[in-house]
């Protein structure tokens, strides 16, 4: 791990590049509470707040997949902005797993998180990661998808990654840069948009809102 996202994960001030520094010296606020997600802005070299959001993430009857993460990110970062006072542009984020059309949050047992995990095993399923920024009245997003294929898992392996502690907190059970990763033989689209920030796409539109990036600093 680089030392950005350490900083990032830790929460404490990052190098003089990028990172989490208070909201007095940011130049974005993160709409997340994901160490996942700051480490990959950070990696951006952007210099953020972190300041988490507080929504029901109830998806709505027959919301698709791809309307559901976009709804979600927008209404984080918009949630944020007005709780901030709206100084700050406001980065928010949603990520989702899908197979069969059946949308895989993050399990709440050892029981859910092995039937998740072998409803994957052998197949291919969707990753749609949604990112959206909000300055005043001004709102964009994109939306990444991202195919994803696992070997075959055994049902004894699924418990033995559940007892990890790894999946806990993932949508989908798994983490594709941790352990989860050994389940994985195909990705097709954004690697860092499985992981929970899509970086080249999230990167083009902190440039499009002119915000202070790392290459814009070289």
């Amino acid at each position: 791990m680089t030392a950005a996202g350490d900083a990032a994960l830790a929460g404490g001030p990052g190098p003089a590049h990028g990172g989490t520094v208070a909201i007095a010296a940011a130049d974005l606020v993160l709409a997340s509470a994901s160490p996942r997600r700051s480490a990959l802005l950070a990696g951006i070299g952007v210099r953020f707040a972190v300041v988490p959001a507080q929504l029901d993430e109830t998806p709505e009857p027959a919301e698709l997949p791809r309307d559901y993460v976009a709804r979600l990110a927008l209404a984080k970062a918009r949630a944020v902005a007005a709780a901030t006072g709206g100084a700050l542009p406001v980065l928010g984020a949603d990520t989702t797993v899908v197979c069969d059309g059946r949308l895989l949050g993050k399990p709440v047992s050892e029981a859910d998180a092995v039937a998740m995990l072998m409803t994957l095993s052998g197949r291919t399923h969707q990753v749609f990661t949604a990112v959206a920024l909000v300055r005043g009245a001004t709102a964009a997003g994109v939306l990444v998808e991202t195919a994803v294929t696992f070997r075959e898992l055994s049902a004894a392996e699924c418990r033995a990654y559940w007892r990890s502690g790894e999946p806990a907190d993932k949508a989908g059970g798994y983490a594709l840069q941790g352990m989860g990763g050994v389940f994985v033989t195909r990705i097709e689209g954004s690697y860092s948009g499985v992981v929970g920030l899509p970086v080249a796409e999230t990167y083009k539109l902190l440039c499009d809102f002119a915000i202070d990036c790392g290459l814009s600093r070289v």
